[in-house]
């Protein structure tokens, strides 16, 4: 009877222990729903601290750079983007490091380059914190060299960030406005200052310098009837005038304004969402899960991408403050309408070229090249902020929708976007000739 009970006992506890070792086991998570949560919680820092679009697309691009490079090593056919990219030191695997769960490595380095990017930096320690919980299951030894090899990424990864400019540019002048026609005026409601008036001075990952793709020159300034320019802002004026339900909705999606105000009498309200870089990540994620691409093929998806968005602003900066174009609030309310607003918030800088065009365009060429120029996808990134959900039959239809928003929101010109459609593509083709 002794012998019974020893025997139901040791087998109890050994269904305990196999029990135990399944729910450590289950809770490693994979490479690509790592790199989701990375994602996804640096998205929600980002909309909680306010951060403007260029500042939102650095710290997409060295963070997702991070992850790629960390993980990378799983598949020797998989080559550093480093050595292409400019500023960059040499990273060396170490042939004693043996034991590392790169995916592990991947999601530390991550956040590490995340949490020295951010303002709300507990936010990213907590995010990291719980990404080691989901990792219980690999042993100490594992988790030390994996932790080791992501520190070594990430400290590449932030000298590079640490030296390209960004820290210069907080301390520069702020954008002289002059009481001069055709020229960019602060607009309403809120008359805020320019938004990173020098962001043209830092470092490009890939472009020799912020001028390697500037696009035509705008229209000049000209209310005579006849005028190239005098068209384009009829056109639009036009256009608000009449602007469907459809035309609204898209405008409404596309907006991705990190920061929109509402004044009510004496009171102001404010709206926080997705940055238009947030929006292009959670739809690199829609076309990855929809896909069968391996860990690293996604890893080097959001990558690569997010390098072209970092370029692209750099590029489209560059001739805002260049051509220092007045947007169509100003000039509309000067000569036809003095009470005309436009139907989405007018953002806090020169108007040529438009941002969301270029940098749509850029994303749309890379994501084409790696998931194919006809992949059909329904966007729904926009759920959590609007309620709201598009479907496109490909990459390049969803990129030209951005771009005709911009114009149904009343805040671009049509010349600013198709030459902002060929700013992008070009910034993209670079990348797709440069790295595929």
């Amino acid at each position: 009877m002794f012998q019974l009970v020893k025997c139901k006992c040791l087998f109890l506890a050994v269904l305990i222990l196999l029990h135990g070792c399944q729910q450590k086991q289950v809770k490693t998570i994979t490479g690509e729903g790592v790199q989701y949560n990375c994602v996804q919680q640096l998205t929600d820092v980002i909309v909680y601290d306010i951060n403007n679009p260029p500042v939102a697309g650095r710290m997409y691009a060295y963070s997702n750079l991070a992850f790629y490079e960390a993980l990378r090593p799983m598949n020797a056919t998989y080559k550093s983007l480093l050595p292409k990219l400019k500023g960059f030191d040499t990273l060396t695997i170490q042939s004693n490091q043996t034991n590392i769960h790169y995916p592990f490595s991947a999601a530390m380095a991550f956040m590490k380059v995340a949490e020295s990017l951010v303002f709300s930096k507990d936010s990213i320690r907590m995010a990291q914190q719980k990404l080691i919980e989901q990792f219980d299951g690999l042993s100490g030894q594992q988790k030390d060299q994996s932790i080791a090899w992501a520190n070594t990424v990430a400290a590449i990864i932030m000298k590079r960030a640490a030296n390209d400019g960004y820290k210069l540019t907080r301390g520069m002048p702020k954008f002289s406005v002059l009481k001069e026609t055709g020229i960019w005026q602060q607009t309403p409601p809120d008359y805020e200052e320019a938004i990173e008036p020098n962001w043209r001075l830092i470092q490009p990952f890939l472009m020799d310098s912020a001028a390697q793709f500037k696009p035509v020159r705008p229209p000049a300034f000209d209310m005579k009837p006849n005028s190239p320019y005098y068209q384009e802002v009829q056109e639009l004026y036009q256009m608000s005038q009449q602007l469907t339900q459809s035309q609204k909705d898209i405008a409404k999606y596309w907006d991705d304004n990190a920061f929109v105000s509402e004044h009510k009498g004496h009171l102001t309200y404010a709206t926080k969402k997705t940055t238009p870089v947030g929006h292009w990540m959670g739809i690199i994620a829609i076309l990855s899960k929809q896909s069968n691409k391996s860990d690293i093929d996604i890893a080097q998806a959001f990558a690569l991408t997010s390098l072209a968005i970092f370029d692209g602003f750099i590029s489209t900066w560059e001739e805002k403050f260049t051509s220092r174009t007045v947007r169509p609030v100003t000039v509309i309310r000067e000569f036809i309408s003095s009470e005309w607003n436009p139907y989405l918030q007018t953002p806090p800088f020169p108007e040529y070229t438009s941002g969301h065009s270029v940098i749509s365009a850029a994303a749309a060429t890379v994501l084409e090249k790696i998931f194919g120029a006809n992949t059909a996808f329904t966007d729904t990134t926009e759920l959590k902020y609007l309620g709201m959900k598009r479907s496109f039959t490909s990459l390049e239809a969803a990129s030209n929708e951005v771009s005709l928003s911009r114009m149904y929101g009343g805040i671009h010109y049509r010349s600013a976007i198709v030459n902002g459609q060929k700013q992008g593509r070009q910034i993209g083709e670079f990348y797709n000739r440069t790295f595929f």
